[in-house]
C-alpha cells in the first residue's frame, strides 16, 4: 500500500468511527447512514485508492472536473453524486454522468436532467436542494422551505427522474443542529407527499454528528477523508 494509500485508509477509518458513533448516540444503525467522500479538487488517482477501500459513493462539485475524473475512472463501481450549484444550461451535460444530482434547488432544471435521462435510457436519482439560509443570504443556494412542495411536484413529474429526498448545507455561524432540526420538518414534509423519498443528505466534515442526529442518510466528507484540498484547482 502507498503511502497516500495508507493515509486515506486512516482517515477514512477515523470518519467511519465517528459515524457509527454518532449513530450509537442517536440510536440509529450505521447501515442506515451512507458515507459520499467529495473528491473535488483531488485527483483520479485518490478515487482509484478509495475505491480499494471500499468506498462507493464520490461526490464531486464541478462539471468538468467530474465529467473528466467519471470517464477516467469508468472501469470502477461507483455512484458518482453531483452536489455543486447546478446551471440550467449544464444540467443535461451533468445528467449524461451524474447517476445522483443532490443539488435540484429549481425547477428550470429539470428539462435538461430528464433529456439526460432519456438520452441514457435509465433513471436519474434527484434530490431538493433546500436553503436553510435566511431570505437575502450571500452565496445562498437551495430552495426556500416554502418553495419545495412545488418543487417535489415537479420532480415528480418529470420524466425519467426519480425524486430520493432533500439535501442541504448548514448555514455558516449557526448551530448546525438547529439548522438540521429545520431541515428534518421539511424532509418529513417530503415523505407525507412521497414516502419513497427517504434521503435526507446533510453534514460535511465539520458537523456530520449533528446530521446524524437529526436523520442525515447521507453525508458528504471531502477534506477529513482526503486532507486539504489542494491550493491549485
Amino acid at each position: 500500500m502507498s503511502a497516500r494509500a495508507a493515509e486515506l485508509a486512516e482517515r477514512l477509518d477515523v470518519v467511519r468511527r465517528r459515524i457509527a458513533t454518532a449513530c450509537d448516540e442517536a440510536g440509529r444503525d450505521p447501515d442506515e447512514v451512507t458515507l459520499v467522500v467529495v473528491t473535488k479538487f483531488f485527483p483520479e488517482s485518490d478515487v482509484r485508492a478509495l475505491a480499494e477501500l471500499g468506498v462507493r459513493q464520490v461526490g464531486e462539485n464541478r462539471h468538468q472536473e467530474a465529467e473528466a475524473k467519471h470517464a477516467a475512472c469508468a472501469d470502477l463501481d461507483l455512484v458518482w453524486h453531483f452536489i455543486g450549484g447546478l446551471q440550467s444550461n449544464k444540467s443535461a451535460a451533468v445528467g449524461a454522468w451524474a447517476d445522483v444530482v443532490q443539488s435540484v434547488d429549481r425547477a428550470k432544471l429539470l428539462r435538461g436532467l430528464s433529456r439526460a435521462a432519456h438520452e441514457r435510457d435509465r433513471v436519474l436519482d434527484v434530490c431538493v436542494q433546500v436553503s436553510l439560509d435566511p431570505p437575502g443570504a450571500a452565496g445562498r443556494a437551495g430552495a426556500d422551505p416554502g418553495d419545495v412542495p412545488a418543487l417535489v411536484e415537479a420532480v415528480r413529474q418529470a420524466e425519467g427522474l426519480r425524486l430520493r429526498g432533500v439535501m442541504a448545507v448548514a448555514p455558516r455561524g449557526e448551530d448546525p443542529g438547529r439548522a438540521f432540526a429545520r431541515l428534518a420538518e421539511v424532509a418529513a414534509q417530503v415523505r407525507s407527499v412521497d414516502p419513497a423519498a427517504t434521503w435526507v443528505s446533510a453534514g460535511m466534515s465539520g458537523d456530520l454528528e449533528e446530521a446524524v442526529r437529526w436523520g442525515a442518510t447521507h453525508v458528504r466528507v471531502g477534506s477529513a477523508v482526503l486532507g486539504n484540498r489542494p491550493t491549485t484547482g
